[in-house]
């Protein structure tokens, strides 16, 4: 159970940091892929996280690889120092059993003599050798009989007492050395469990990697599958975009022709009137027309207007407008006053409102509101700045609700940021 539960808590951890990745990856790359496929940009945010995690789960390999071998090397270390142990341990055992056998053979020994000068053998002393001596040469020889055996004796009685000091200390080493190896027997299977346990994390950790590099492998194939339609895709709202210019560029010149006939009427009044010609309508001179056209306050702005390097299809392409942060059914509002051109779908835009706001220092500007989920004004009506025109989405070609704000002086596009006072 304990095994099970540890695995199971690894899984866990696996599966939130596999999730943590991608999320992150997907955050980074909303500002990037906004205008493609969100099946698609989830799967290359899975790539990108999974690609991520392949670096931590090398250093956790290499961590686990190094642990086992340090627990390998400390358990040759433990193996080498039980080897010396237990040679010392059979060195001593058979120094004492030696040492005690010559203890056993002195004391047999010395019993002998023992039992010899009891039985009178070597009890002849000095005086006896000198009063039973028939000549000088039998005292002599009878003196030194009985010196010899005396020495004997003594030398026998300290070699046995020698032999036993020695025995008593080579025990006490023996007893030390016998308990290293107890301890140390322990030390190995303790080590031996230690050392497991790091080569099934490090298998584990293997796995992982393996399955990592799998999964990225399976999922560039996916992507790569899918570039073609990718591209086809993009290069559908680069048309979009160019025919929405194309209508807009055709309302401007609308716009300026009645501009101009109302001018040269204007004049044939004046001149009439004897008044010289009024200046065309200038419009706005505010250097900030727009308000922030989002109900989140203050207003965030989460991708600028700009180039931008597409980052699976490998090239450079332009960001038209300004992607402000809002969440799925929020409100939007006008930026500024003015007439809706219409309020419709309109392919990679989704749900679109177009509002007209007539001449800004003496340009035809315009504004757009994209990916909507519903509309609340309609073609023609006129809007007040800050009145409600819609609600924030996720449609066309979206990979998370926001609102994509573009702005149009003469009929293209222009950077919304530095006109909205907010």
């Amino acid at each position: 159970m304990p095994a099970s539960a540890d695995e199971l808590d690894d899984r866990r951890a696996q599966n939130a940091a596999n999730q943590a990745a991608v999320d992150a990856a997907l955050e980074a790359l909303q500002t990037e892929l906004e205008h493609n496929d969100a099946a698609l940009v989830q799967a290359y945010a899975e790539l990108q996280g999974i690609q991520a995690q392949i670096p931590v789960a090398e250093q956790q390999l290499a961590t686990a690889e190094e642990t086992l071998a340090r627990l390998q090397r400390e358990a040759q270390l433990i193996a080498e120092r039980l080897t010396v142990a237990e040679t010392e341990e059979s060195t001593i055992t058979t120094q004492i059993a030696t040492n005690t056998e010559r203890a056993d053979q002195t004391r047999i020994a010395i019993g002998q003599m023992a039992r010899d000068a009891y039985k009178g053998n070597m009890t002849q002393s000095s005086l006896s050798a000198v009063l039973d001596a028939k000549s000088s040469d039998e005292f002599v020889e009878q003196s030194a009989l009985a010196s010899t055996a005396l020495r004997t004796q003594t030398q026998a009685l300290r070699e046995l007492e020698q032999i036993n000091g020695v025995n008593r200390n080579r025990q006490v080493r023996l007893t030390a050395v016998r308990e290293e190896i107890t301890a140390l027997k322990a030390e190995a299977d303790a080590k031996v469990v230690e050392a497991e346990a790091a080569r099934a994390a490090a298998e584990a950790r293997k796995l992982e990697l393996e399955d990592l590099q799998a999964q990225a492998t399976a999922k560039a194939a996916e992507i790569e599958a899918a570039k073609a339609s990718m591209l086809a895709q993009e290069q559908a709202l680069a048309s979009q975009q160019a025919a929405l210019e194309a209508d807009l560029q055709a309302i401007v010149a609308a716009q300026e022709q009645k501009r101009r006939e109302e001018a040269a009427a204007a004049a044939a009044a004046a001149a009439a009137a004897g008044r010289p010609a009024p200046a065309p309508p200038q419009g706005s001179t505010a250097a900030r027309p727009f308000i922030n056209p989002s109900s989140v306050n203050p207003m965030v702005v989460t991708s600028d207007y700009g180039q931008r390097f597409h980052p699976i299809l490998h090239y450079w392409r332009l960001h038209a407008g300004t992607d402000i942060r809002t969440w799925c059914g929020t409100p939007l509002y006008a930026g500024a006053s003015g007439t809706v051109e219409w309020a419709r779908s309109r392919s990679g835009f989704g749900n679109q409102v177009m509002i007209n706001h007539g001449y800004w220092q003496g340009s035809s500007l315009m504004s757009s509101y994209n990916h909507m989920t519903s509309f609340a004004v309609s073609g023609g009506q006129h809007v007040s700045q800050g009145q409600l025109i819609g609600y924030a989405g996720n449609t066309g070609t979206s990979a998370a609700c926001h609102l994509h704000f573009e702005v149009y002086v003469n009929g293209s596009t222009v950077n919304p940021r530095p006109l909205i006072n907010g």
